[in-house]
């Protein structure tokens, strides 16, 4: 085929332009690509790991004198050096403060996907995650870190306050971000952080800030349940290999039971009720698991959601056996307890072997939809289900 003299200029410049656009996404070199793909999803893992340091110490703790298995369970874990324990505590501080790192870079580098996540109905939700992760570690703190506590408190949940103030805002002002067109599974996270910022508040004998913050996370815990509940537009909008965060619903419920015990100084019969729905929820997912069959096709980011909110219930079902004792007590704080380390193990492992599968050809699933291919040229591959 004969090539026109005027066409090879054309030709030149739009090779040169896509060899530009591989080099540099936003100003930035192409060596940043797995940059592109990390995402507040992520903290995911220093969501669990956090939980994991904050179960431990619960354990290790003196318990009210009674005996049987799961005491034996908190032997064992008061058995343990306390070097272990601080070692757990060390890799998860590491762990999320490299997290955090790379999304600083992300934030300085790749403002637009940022921004693009910010908006995003499922992306927002996960910036709850960092401050969620470091207000459980300030939690399984050794002593010696007690005297900032009470300052690291603030920082860590102003940003909590902000984002609620938007998230929520937005529930009830903003038609195209109303609840029944935004919500989804991790909607719940919001709620999440609130009542983490109110068990950390009631630990350190903040009974006003605890209960506030506990009111603001339930009051809209229960208009957000019941939207999901219906199965309303946004809570059917997550593809397949996301389904893993349906465990959310467990996690809720678990950490609302956990901070209501810390205000009111004991398992009193509202943190039994919401540790009840937490049992509950667990057993409806647990019977549905060709829910999750594609998403377990292939390891990905999305089931490190498995992890957390079976530690939360965890977490919850040891201040049961603390308060309730008996055979049943014992048997449900073992079995979760086991259950979630477990889970945990089991992840990591996976996560250390198929670390490569983290960081998908460095895909944004939060980013703005590209500009339409040109005639004759197709891509219809979704990176949300793969990396999200």
């Amino acid at each position: 085929m004969e090539v026109k003299e005027h066409e090879i200029p054309v030709a030149a410049a739009a090779a040169n332009a896509r060899i530009r656009t591989k080099v540099f996404a936003d100003g930035v070199p192409a060596s940043y690509g797995n940059l592109t793909g990390f995402h507040a999803g992520y903290f995911r893992i220093s969501l669990s790991l956090c939980g994991q340091a904050l179960l431990w110490k619960t354990l290790s703790e003196p318990s009210g004198g009674a005996s049987g298995g799961s005491h034996a369970l908190r032997r064992l874990a008061r058995s343990v050096p306390a070097v272990a324990h601080l070692l757990l505590w060390s890799v998860a501080l590491a762990v999320l403060a490299a997290l955090c790192f790379l999304y600083a870079l992300r934030c300085a580098l790749r403002r637009r996907h940022v921004a693009a996540e910010f908006s995003h109905h499922v992306g927002v939700n996960y910036l709850f995650a960092p401050w969620i992760s470091w207000l459980l570690l300030l939690q399984a703190a050794p002593p010696a870190a007690a005297p900032l506590s009470r300052a690291l408190w603030w920082v860590f949940v102003a940003p909590i306050l902000m984002l609620d103030v938007k998230i929520y805002g937005q529930w009830f002002t903003d038609g195209k971000r109303f609840l029944s067109l935004a919500a989804n599974p991790t909607s719940q996270m919001t709620v999440v952080g609130n009542l983490v910022g109110a068990q950390a508040a009631a630990r350190m004998g903040w009974p006003e800030a605890a209960t506030c913050m506990f009111s603001l996370g339930m009051a809209h815990y229960l208009v957000l349940f019941v939207t999901l509940y219906q199965r309303l537009v946004g809570s059917s909008s997550l593809p397949a290999m996301l389904r893993p965060v349906f465990f959310l619903f467990i996690a809720a419920p678990s950490m609302a039971s956990l901070a209501w015990n810390s205000i009111a100084g004991e398992f009193d019969v509202g943190s039994r009720m919401l540790f009840y729905l937490s049992l509950f929820l667990l057993a409806s997912l647990v019977s549905r698991p060709a829910l999750f069959r594609r998403a377990m096709r292939r390891f990905n980011l999305a089931w490190w959601a498995y992890s957390f909110p079976l530690t939360m219930l965890a977490l919850a079902a040891t201040e049961y056996d603390q308060e309730v004792k008996g055979v049943v007590a014992d048997a449900l704080m073992l079995f979760l307890s086991a259950l979630s380390v477990l889970v945990i193990t089991v992840l990591v492992v996976f996560t250390v072997l198929r670390a490569g599968d983290l960081f998908p050809n460095g895909d944004d699933p939060f980013a703005p939809p590209p500009p339409p291919p040109p005639l004759g040229s197709s891509n219809n591959t979704s990176s949300f289900e793969v990396s999200c």
